[in-house]
């Protein structure tokens, strides 16, 4: 799944390929269940004519704002991708479930071999994210507060890093990362945590995160479902992960095999060395 470094990367490349300032002529929703709100007539309607003002992320979301005060969110789930091309380019009859027309000749297209990515057309963002939890790589978002969000807590680490409204924005990739990176155990329960390392992982966790968005995000094989952003781009985050998914490697800092467990039902990988529970 697609997670902030990636998100991150598709906003900031759909602002590259010139979406910004482009008007919507029509809109096709080929899978109904694609379009989580309004009806897809309603959306047409509203759409049209609209102008895109600005593309933006918050957590997993990328945010479309439109010149008619709504914003079009789109998540991509597990294997969504956004693309910009020109009309007269046949679309992928089974897999290109939205055709948003540009004026120009283009089409925002939205990919979705698995079918569990969501748009929204809303009268404003938060009526999606408003719940969400802070954004880690937010500059504004500070070390003490993120000592408050734990204060007084008592949940394992790593399925607390993947709620979206304690943090916004992380998944299985950097939250793994993260937890190598500051010494933690993902099995470690927040009231066992000493300062140190609650400033350990704030720290690593801004790091994998900003490292990922410097790489265009982690495109982990080559199949069609992985990854990609804006024109098939991959991302190079692939090379610098330490942990996820290097089962029985050694780990780069001591040589132990990484080791895979299963934690609240995700696959988590760690260094048993370098991140002991006692």
């Amino acid at each position: 799944m697609p997670e902030l470094p990636e998100v991150e990367t598709v906003a900031r490349d759909l602002r590259r390929a010139g979406l910004v300032g482009r008007v919507i002529e029509d809109v096709t929703v080929r899978w109904p269940r694609t379009l989580d709100r309004p009806t897809i007539e309603e959306a047409r309607l509203r759409m049209r004519g609209a102008r895109v003002e600005d593309v933006r992320r918050r957590g997993k979301f990328i945010i479309v704002d439109l010149s008619t005060g709504e914003a079009l969110l789109i998540h991509l789930r597990m294997t969504g991708q956004l693309d910009i091309q020109p009309t007269n380019e046949p679309a992928d009859e089974k897999h290109h479930h939205v055709l948003i027309d540009l004026e120009g000749g283009d089409q925002l297209r939205f990919k979705d071999t698995r079918k569990f990515g969501r748009l929204y057309l809303v009268a404003h963002p938060d009526e999606v994210v408003g719940a969400l939890g802070p954004e880690p790589v937010d500059q504004e978002w500070t070390l003490e507060e993120f000592r408050k969000r734990i204060a007084g807590r008592r949940a394992k680490v790593k399925p607390l890093l993947l709620n979206q409204n304690f943090v916004a924005g992380l998944g299985n990739i950097y939250v793994d990362e993260a937890l190598f990176r500051a010494r933690v155990h993902p099995e470690r329960t927040t009231d066992t945590l000493t300062a140190t390392e609650i400033d350990a992982l704030f720290d690593a966790m801004r790091a994998v995160l900003e490292e990922g968005i410097g790489n265009a995000g982690t495109t982990l094989a080559e199949a069609s479902t992985n990854y990609y952003s804006v024109g098939g781009r991959a991302g190079s985050n692939k090379s610098n992960l330490r942990v996820f998914r290097r089962t029985g490697q050694p780990c780069p800092d001591c040589g132990t095999p990484i080791e895979r467990i299963v934690v609240a039902q995700r696959s988590s990988h760690f260094c048993p060395a370098c991140q002991t529970l006692d």
